[in-house]
């Protein structure tokens, strides 16, 4: 049986070519085409629809603005060029998610025009070229039902929500490089705040196109896989395609152009229809919709809209703050985190050479104890939804740099802070947490610590030195975690040397 490591960019010979069609829902207060609310998901079936989303006879569609500039502002993050001229299509196709029987689509005319996702997978940089990216409206749902023989009924609400597609050249030559891109592309999306690209709301969705071919040879029969509702979904679905076609092709078939189905339950793909082409659709120009002039101000408009992307802050992060490549990765991994970690940041010192000396201690807090508690509320919770804030981690930061506070003390600090919403300075002086600097009392806790511990005491007597570190944690027991360790060390072997 012909096999392929995860990731792998070739298997028994063969290389792997994969393009990517990812289709995202644009945030936008209503619809592509009508003035109704785009706020779907949680609404109840058919209550944001109107005539025009219901396809009903005589209705005119107008252009959102909104959408178009989102787009073109998307084109831009990647570096598509974005033409002066731009139109829409009719995409005719006959399934009962259209309420027209067709959608309204771009063909010929893009918005944006090719471009770049600059992506990191397996310890390696690649580059992956953009075809381009274009502005439709999404279909209506079907909602299957298993009881009473099998039916189906049909939610209005989704259709004409505005949906940006982002096509990729077939650049891709790994499931580990799908995945990657598929983050970059969502991680870009929310930086630029177009998109929730959220995939289990449906809001951010992909179609995998998938050959294979020996190296150097002209591109195969591609396969389209759907249904992927996970970026682990994405993984499996790929690997088992290319695992299917090199067994095919070894046993000297030829692989049939075709759509398969992801199924989730056994990770592996299943026929659908034959794959379409564009003559297919038969695309003509929308008559109900003018032609569009994207004029080279607008361009330059939505250009000085552009934030700091995340490749651009990562570096700055490295050069500015001194913070390592993955410190640097993870901070910038959501446009929230980053601004908190900067907020924080401002707030840790009184001046620059202050702020720039603590912005690793700010790093560490981010990356390790916030962070924890941010995933005990789920894997993609701010800081903004909680009652912590940035000024919070800058305070522990001073706390612990003046002194004031001990690491062990900081963390509890933190704790409570993240319960109440305290700031950790009042918490420090409503618990008396202040760490405990009087060396006359350190010496008294150690000699009671040497005095109640006659074991670790002998051991290390005995010349186990590392016996001391048992008897530290018992100071620091204590203190509750008010001494300073080494202070409580020195104290220790004061007496237990002399």
């Amino acid at each position: 049986m012909t096999t392929a490591a995860p990731g792998s960019t070739e298997v028994a010979g063969y290389e792997v070519v994969v393009g990517l069609e990812v289709h995202a829902q644009l945030r936008t207060r209503s619809k592509m085409f009508c003035d109704c609310a785009s706020d779907y998901f949680a609404a109840a079936p058919n209550t944001r629809v109107c005539a025009v989303c219901l396809g009903m006879p005589g209705v005119l569609p107008v252009i959102n603005r909104a959408a178009v500039d989102r787009t073109i502002l998307t084109g831009l993050a990647f570096g598509s060029e974005i033409p002066e001229h731009t139109k829409f299509d009719r995409k005719n196709y006959p399934y009962p998610d259209l309420m027209k029987g067709y959608q309204i689509s771009q063909y010929d005319q893009p918005l944006c025009v090719g471009g770049s996702v600059h992506i990191e997978a397996a310890d390696e940089e690649h580059e992956v070229r953009l075809e381009r990216i274009h502005l439709e409206e999404d279909t209506a749902r079907l909602l299957h039902r298993e009881d009473d023989g099998g039916y189906s009924l049909l939610d209005v609400n989704r259709s004409g929500v505005p949906l940006m597609e982002i096509v990729s050249q077939p650049d891709i030559r790994s499931a580990t490089q799908a995945v990657a891109y598929l983050r970059k592309l969502r991680q870009t999306l929310r930086y630029l705040e177009v998109s929730d690209a959220d995939m289990e709301k449906g809001s951010f969705r992909c179609d995998a196109n998938i050959s294979l071919r020996k190296p150097g040879d002209p591109l195969g029969s591609k396969v389209e896989i759907k249904n992927m509702n996970s970026f682990r979904a994405v993984q499996r679905a790929i690997e088992f395609e290319v695992v299917r076609q090199a067994a095919i092709l070894d046993a000297g078939g030829s692989i049939e152009q075709e759509t398969r189905g992801y199924v989730d339950a056994t990770g592996q793909t299943a026929s659908q229809r034959s794959k379409e082409e564009a003559h297919d659709y038969r695309y003509f120009p929308e008559p109900d919709l003018p032609p569009l002039s994207i004029t080279a101000d607008r361009t330059a408009a939505l250009r000085a809209l552009l934030p700091e992307l995340p490749d651009a802050r990562r570096a700055r992060f490295e050069a500015e703050y001194g913070l390592s490549p993955d410190e640097a990765r993870i901070l910038v991994e959501t446009r929230a985190r980053a601004d908190a970690y900067e907020a924080a940041v401002a707030l840790a010192g009184d001046d620059d050479a202050q702020r720039a000396g603590r912005a690793r201690a700010v790093a560490r807090w981010f990356i390790g104890d916030v962070a924890a508690l941010l995933n005990e509320i789920g894997g993609d919770a701010e800081l903004s939804e909680t009652k912590l804030t940035p000024g919070h981690v800058a305070g522990l930061v001073r706390l612990t740099d003046a002194g004031t506070i001990t690491a062990a003390t900081a963390k509890e600090v933190l704790a409570a802070a993240f319960e109440s919403g305290e700031m950790p300075d009042a918490i420090v002086e409503a618990r008396g947490l202040g760490q405990v600097r009087d060396d006359a009392e350190i010496a008294r806790i150690a000699a009671g610590v040497i005095e109640a511990n006659p074991k670790p005491v002998a051991d290390y007597r005995g010349g186990k030195d590392s016996a001391i570190k048992f008897l530290v944690g018992q100071v620091m027991r204590e203190t509750r975690g008010r001494a300073d360790p080494n202070e409580a060390q020195a104290a220790l072997r004061a007496v237990l040397d002399a």
